[in-house]
C-alpha cells in the first residue's frame, strides 16, 4: 500500500543527573568532591532510505522515543548515553513540525539525517563546583529534561519522468511495457490509486526512473478525484510525458483532455506548467481515420510540443519516446529542493524571553530559562545561590522591571513560583 502522508510522535531522551560524592580514600585526607556527570540524552534522528518507497511503516509505530541519560557516578565517573533513535523514511519525504508548519528538512539524498528531537544534556556532579571558597559543594546540575514533537512527513517521490493524462488513456500500461514495474491495468477509470515507479533502461549504461501518476480530471487542483494529493508528486519530476487517448475510445476529445490537464497543471503551481512537456498519443491501432491523428499532431505541434504516435499494446513508437525523454533529461537541469544542510536551530538567542502578565504573577518564559529550571536542585541552598547569580547574569531583574513588576509579585518559572523581592545591592549600584 502506498502511504504518502503520516504524523508521529518524537520525545527525546532526558540528560542523567550529576552526582553528589566526595572521595574517602584513605591516604587522601584533604579528597574533595567527586561527584561525576549525567550521560547525555539519548536523540532522535530522522534518516533517508534509498530502499523505502512509502510511509507505509507508520501506520501502527507512531511514538518513537530515545532512551534517557545514566545518571552519574562517584570517583567522577560519567553516566552513560542513551542510545539515539533513528526513523527511516524514503527518498523525497518532507519532514515538517506539525505545531508551527515549519519546515525542517527534505530529505532528498540517501542516508541524509536531520535530528528532530534533541537529547538533554547531563548534569554536572559536584566535582564542577569547587572553588577556593566554596570547597566541599553539596550539590549538583540536574539533567537536562528532553523535548518532545508533533513530526508531519509528507513523501513527494523523486523520478525523472512523470505520466500524465485522463485515467485509462494507457498510462500504466506505457509504465508495464518500458520498465519492470507492474501496475494494475484493467478497463474502468482509476485503476492506479497510488503513484507507481519504475526503471526504464535504454541500453546498458542509459536508465531512468519513470513514475506513474494517477489519473487526473478536470477539477483535480481543487481534488476533485483526489487530485491535489497526486498533482504535487509532478512537483519533482524533471520532465512529463502527457498520454492521450488519440483514438477518443472514451468518447472524449483528446485536445481538450491535453488542455484541460495542463489547465489544472497551472491552477495547482504556475511551476508545474512551466516543466517540459512530450505528448504521447497512444491506441493509435484504434484509429480508423489517419488524417485524424495527422490533425492532433499538428495541433500539438503548432502549441511547441514533441508529438509522438504510440501503442502500448504492441509497443509501437515506444523507443522514439524514450529516446526523446532521455535526451531532454541530459539539457534539463536538476529539480531544486529545499537546502539539504537546513538545520533546527535549539539554541534560543540570550535576549529572548517571553513575560507574560496575569492579575499580579509575571510568566517568564524562554530556552534558557527553562533549562535552568529544570537543572536545578531548589531543595539545596548553594544550588539555589548559583540559580540566583545566573537569573542576574541573564538580566531578567531589568526585563520583569520594564514589565511593571512590583515587590510582592509573583514570577513563574515553568511552575516554580516565588515572590519578587528587588536586589537591593543592584538598585544601589543603579543609584550611583
Amino acid at each position: 500500500m502506498f502511504i504518502d502522508r503520516a504524523k508521529i510522535i518524537v520525545v527525546s531522551g532526558a540528560g542523567g543527573d550529576g552526582m553528589v560524592s566526595f572521595r574517602r580514600e584513605k591516604y587522601v585526607p584533604r579528597g574533595g568532591p567527586s561527584g561525576g556527570d549525567g550521560g547525555r540524552g539519548g536523540s532522535v534522528i530522522i534518516r533517508a532510505d534509498s530502499s523505502l518507497n512509502t510511509l507505509i511503516n507508520f501506520r501502527r509505530h507512531r511514538k518513537f522515543a530515545a532512551k534517557a541519560g545514566a545518571n552519574g557516578g562517584a570517583k567522577e565517573m560519567f553516566g552513560k548515553n542513551g542510545e539515539d533513535v533513528y526513523v527511516d523514511v524514503p527518498l523525497g519525504t518532507m519532514v515538517y513540525d506539525d505545531r508551527t508548519g515549519e519546515l525542517l528538512a527534505d530529505m532528498t539524498q540517501n542516508e541524509q539525517q536531520v535530528t528532530v528531537a534533541k537529547g538533554g544534556h547531563g548534569g554536572r556532579g559536584n566535582s564542577h563546583f569547587a572553588t577556593s571558597a566554596v570547597r566541599a559543594p553539596t550539590y549538583a546540575e540536574k539533567g537536562e529534561p528532553g523535548e518532545e514533537k508533533n513530526i508531519r512527513l509528507e513523501l513527494k517521490i523523486l523520478a525523472d519522468v512523470g505520466l500524465l493524462g485522463f485515467p485509462s488513456v494507457g498510462k500504466s500500461s506505457l509504465l508495464r511495457k518500458v520498465s519492470g514495474a507492474r501496475p494494475e491495468v484493467a478497463a474502468y477509470h482509476f485503476t492506479t490509486l497510488s503513484p507507481v515507479l519504475g526503471v526504464v533502461s535504454l541500453d546498458a549504461e542509459r536508465s531512468f526512473v519513470m513514475a506513474d501518476i494517477p489519473g487526473l480530471i478536470e477539477g483535480a487542483s481543487q481534488g476533485t478525484g483526489l487530485g491535489d494529493e497526486f498533482l504535487r508528486h509532478v512537483e519533482r519530476t524533471k520532465v512529463l510525458i502527457h498520454v492521450l487517448d488519440a483514438a477518443g475510445s472514451e468518447g472524449r476529445d483528446p485536445l481538450r483532455d491535453f488542455h484541460i490537464i495542463n489547465n489544472e497543471l497551472e491552477l495547482y503551481s504556475p511551476e508545474l506548467v512551466k516543466k517540459k512537456q512530450i505528448v504521447a498519443a497512444n491506441k493509435t491501432d484504434l484509429i480508423d481515420d489517419p488524417q485524424k491523428l495527422e490533425k492532433l499532431r499538428k495541433e500539438i505541434e503548432g502549441e511547441g510540443y514533441l508529438f509522438f504516435p504510440i501503442c502500448t499494446l504492441t509497443g509501437e513508437g515506444l523507443k522514439p519516446l524514450l529516446e526523446a525523454a532521455w535526451k531532454i533529461l541530459q539539457e534539463v537541469p536538476d529539480v531544486t529542493f529545499e537546502n539539504p544542510e537546513k538545520a533546527i536551530v535549539y539554541e534560543v538567542p540570550k535576549d529572548e524571553f517571553l513575560i507574560e502578565q496575569k492579575d499580579s504573577v509575571f510568566y517568564v518564559k524562554g530556552k534558557r530559562v527553562e533549562k535552568l529550571v529544570s537543572m536545578t536542585n531548589f531543595e539545596d541552598y548553594l544550588s539555589m545561590r548559583r540559580f540566583e547569580r545566573a537569573w542576574r547574569f541573564m538580566g531578567l531583574d531589568k526585563l520583569l522591571k520594564k514589565e511593571g513588576i512590583k515587590e510582592g509579585d509573583t514570577v513563574n518559572l515553568y511552575g516554580v513560583e516565588f515572590t519578587y523581592a528587588e536586589n537591593r545591592d543592584s538598585a544601589d549600584d543603579e543609584k550611583e
